[in-house]
Formats: C-alpha cells, structure tokens, sequence
C-alpha cells in the first residue's frame, strides 16, 4: 500500500509538474478550463510564464518528498523530520486546497456554473482530497 501510494501520488505530481513547464513554456493543450473564472467566464488571475514554471517547480518537489517518504525503491534522500514535516505541510496544502476558498476554488466554492468550476467539482478538488490523504496515509504507513 505504501508503494502504490507513493508511486502513484509521484507520478500524479511529476505529470502536473511537467504540465505546467508544457504551459510556462506557451502550450494551449489542457489549457481551457483551468483558470478560476468569474460568472461572466472573465479569469480572475492571469498567470504568468514565470509564475506557472514555479508551479512546476513546486510540484516536482513536491513529488519528490512524497516519493522519498514512501521509500519507493529505498530512496531516501531527507532527514526523517523534513521528510515528515514536508508530508504533513504538502498534505495540508492540498487538503485546504480542496476546501477551497468559499468563493471560486475547492468544493465550497459560491461560483458553479463556469468551466472552471465544474472541472474543479469534477476533477481538481477530488484529486486534491486524494493526494492530501495519500500524504497523510505515507506518513503513517511509512512509519
């Protein structure tokens, strides 16, 4: 369980990671429907090149701490207490994620009837709940 856990949650964040650099870099595949939008479809934040390739950073890191916590293959590259530590932050991080910010994000969002928002009931915030408790189960069952 452990080793699905940690595969799986690895190779979910390395494929969103390499996501946003395909974006960071002016890809448009996948493109519509994952922005936050307004009830007139306006987006509420544009992203910027840079920004998104730090996205892309962070959840390549994010892939390695879950990766290097489950011990996939034996590898071990943090000290336990970073290791745990970055675990409980990243699953946290998610957890709220799909809790979401009461207005445009996660499943008590107010705005429903956009692309977005549908994508987010569907797909974004449920991934979120799964990779957040995945965190949680790999700092349980890991120890």
């Amino acid at each position: 369980m452990l080793f699905f856990l940690g595969i799986t949650s690895g190779l979910i964040f390395l494929a969103l990671s390499l996501l946003h650099v395909y974006w960071a870099f002016g890809g448009v595949y996948a493109l519509g429907g994952v922005i936050p939008t307004k009830s007139n479809e306006s987006k509420v934040f544009k992203a910027p090149p840079f920004l998104t390739f730090l996205v892309a950073v962070f959840l390549l890191l994010v892939a390695m701490v879950y990766i290097n916590a489950a011990e996939v293959y034996g590898i071990t590259f943090l000290p336990k207490f970073l290791k745990e530590f970055g675990v409980i932050i990243f699953s946290s991080i998610f957890i709220i994620r799909a809790i979401g910010d009461f207005k445009y994000v996660g499943f008590f969002k107010k705005i429903k009837g956009t692309q977005f928002a549908k994508n987010d009931s569907k797909y974004f915030s449920p991934l979120c709940v799964f990779l957040g408790i995945a965190g949680i189960l790999i700092l349980i069952l890991g120890n």
